[in-house]
């Protein structure tokens, strides 16, 4: 079974996030970008799943700057076989990639999709469930288990009132939640094994794929910043305050 993998390249997550002075977005000059976390789990869940021997082959696959295969070289010292780069500057929304995913898809027809629910950058939670739906595969939101189990994969979902499961007949999409695995550290001789297996680099252009936006950011600002907290003596204190100066009660 070829399992595929889409990854992100997102300002790591221990990186305090700036606004740019034009605030036309964040500013990422000299900040230390990483792989999504979840699209970590995503490579770790497709790693395990070839361990177990359910998995032949693991593509992973990113959409971005040439950058981007850094990303794609750490999935590969993580134990995916090959990589694909979809080579793109601009700024692209899910909608875009997902059809650039999809075109990917139909190129290399694997049996089981597997993506992070969400990147932390933009946070949209919309990729995985657009591939879905232009596929028409069978999908599988906020994995915290997934198995295969003949041509169905079975997914535990998170939900709202604790946990789902669902069968999905193959092929499909997934995509992780944090609970689902926890992902392992590149050894050294496996990340320079990474350095020669295949990275294949294409265009939106050669997939045949339009990435024009419908959709435009007018402006990015900071979160405004909290003010200091007080102390109070009594309940009563603290529902006067409530009701004359926080004007909440």
């Amino acid at each position: 079974m070829k399992v595929l993998v889409a990854v992100k390249r997102v300002v790591d997550y221990n990186v305090k996030v700036r606004v740019k002075a034009d605030n036309s977005g964040v500013d990422l000059a000299n900040v230390k970008m990483s792989m999504n976390p979840f699209c970590e789990i995503a490579v770790e869940e497709a790693v395990r799943l070839k361990e177990k021997g359910v998995a032949s082959e693991i593509v992973v696959v990113s959409i971005g700057p040439t950058q981007a295969q850094e990303q794609l070289r750490t999935a590969l010292a993580l134990g995916a076989d090959r990589a694909i780069l979809v080579e793109s500057s601009e700024e692209l929304n899910s909608l875009a990639v997902a059809k650039l995913l999809k075109a990917v898809v139909d190129k290399e027809q694997p049996q089981l999709v597997i993506l992070g629910k969400q990147a932390i950058d933009s946070d949209n939670n919309q990729t995985g469930q657009m591939l879905a739906a232009l596929t028409g595969y069978a999908q599988g939101t906020f994995a915290s288990k997934v198995e295969v189990s003949g041509d169905k994969v079975n997914v535990t979902r998170e939900i709202d009132g604790g946990l789902q499961t669902v069968a999905l007949n193959l092929p499909a999409i997934v995509t992780t939640d944090l609970r689902l695995n926890e992902p392992r550290y590149a050894s050294l001789p496996n990340i320079m094994k990474a350095k020669k297996k295949p990275l294949e680099t294409l265009t939106p252009d050669a997939l045949g794929v339009a990435t024009t936006s419908t959709v435009k950011t007018l402006k990015v600002e900071a979160p405004a910043a909290r003010g200091a907290g007080i102390k109070v003596k009594s309940v009563a204190e603290l529902v006067e305050k409530l009701k004359t100066e926080a004007k909440v009660i």
